[in-house]
């Protein structure tokens, strides 16, 4: 089911957090007016697409992102592409956490009262199991979310584990396509900035 369904992944424009570098999860701030330019420059990339279906974040920057690309008329609310729960590292960043624990890792250290990766993982699984359904003969889904749930989304999408998503640099305002070659899943295109 969903073979030759491409996924795109959109991730919100930039924050006050994420351009600090401050981990930001269920802290629902605006995009900067930065970050609103970048949404504006996805909707001229983005014009003309069809897609099959639209899933966002529920998290204002993702909605904001979404809406300002020309689409939060017709997406829906996907709690599955909610961040990952940084738990007490929420608002830090990892310089930050690194004073207190040297070489803290969000990818290989314990989330001290959010996620583990794995479970982020799993929710990822969840989101692609839903965006296939939605265009089961193919077509396109567009996703409307976070950097590390995005990353950890491409890494199952290839099969390979959650933390795999360390490996996949993610920019803000950025779009990803999720595709396959023949049978396989594949990243098609990866980490389209809009400057």
């Amino acid at each position: 089911m969903g073979v030759g369904t491409e996924l795109w992944l959109v991730r919100h424009g930039e924050t006050e957090w994420s351009l600090s570098g401050a981990h930001t999860s269920r802290t629902d701030i605006p995009l900067t007016d930065e970050g609103r330019r970048r949404a504006e420059r996805l909707r001229d990339y983005l014009k003309g697409t069809k897609f099959d279906a639209v899933l966002e974040s529920p998290m204002q920057r993702a909605r904001e992102t979404c809406a300002i690309a020309g689409f939060g008329d017709v997406a829906k609310i996907d709690d599955g592409l909610k961040e990952w729960d940084y738990g007490v590292y929420e608002g830090k960043t990892t310089k930050e956490i690194q004073a207190e624990i040297p070489g803290w890792s969000v990818w290989k250290d314990e989330i001290v009262g959010g996620e583990t990766v794995e479970h982020v993982g799993e929710r990822a699984d969840g989101v692609i199991a839903r965006a296939l359904a939605a265009a089961p003969d193919g077509g396109k889904v567009a996703l409307f979310a976070h950097a590390h749930i995005l990353r950890i989304l491409a890494a199952r999408w290839i099969e390979q584990d959650a933390k795999g998503g360390s490996l996949l640099a993610l920019g803000t305002g950025s779009v990803s396509v999720m595709g396959w070659e023949r049978e396989t899943r594949v990243i098609q295109r990866w980490n389209r900035e809009f400057e």
